[in-house]
């Protein structure tokens, strides 16, 4: 029972050190380079085109 539980920890570290190095650092750091923001209010909106536009586009097509 000892063996057992010892070598449960052990895999439970090893998959925790795996996982680690697998995934990112940080899920939601602030983006580098030519990131865009999805809402720009006021810059760039087409004349005609409402806010709720463009939230069902980007919902839509995932633009």
């Amino acid at each position: 029972m000892i063996i057992f539980a010892a070598l449960t920890y052990m895999f439970y570290h090893v998959f925790d050190l795996f996982g680690e190095w697998v995934t990112p650092v940080d899920h939601y750091r602030i983006p580098e380079g030519h990131a865009v923001k999805v809402f720009q209010a006021g810059d760039g909106i087409k004349s005609g085109e409402m806010l709720g536009d463009r939230l069902r586009f980007y919902f839509w097509y995932g633009e």
